[in-house]
């Protein structure tokens, strides 16, 4: 699923080499922490959020496992 995420973002943004994707399973959830270069985060996130809405339901949609799963989209340090 990380890979697949992976694709998606490097997909959508200007600076793919600054995507940084972790995961992250706590208490039977798995968060992917998508880690951008400042001047992507708007790309990702999209008008009103729907670019990030349709990235989750991308991600969930392709879940085969019944996994709890969540995207979080952070700034790059």
């Amino acid at each position: 699923m990380k890979h697949f995420l992976d694709f998606v973002v490097r997909s959508l943004v200007d600076n793919p080499d600054d995507v940084q994707i972790s995961e992250i399973t706590h208490e039977g959830q798995t968060t992917y922490r998508v880690g951008l270069h400042p001047a992507d985060i708007g790309l990702v996130i999209g008008k009103g959020g729907h670019t990030i809405g349709s990235i989750r339901s991308l991600v969930n949609s392709a879940n085969k496992n019944g996994e709890n799963l969540a995207v979080e989209v952070v700034e790059n340090a």
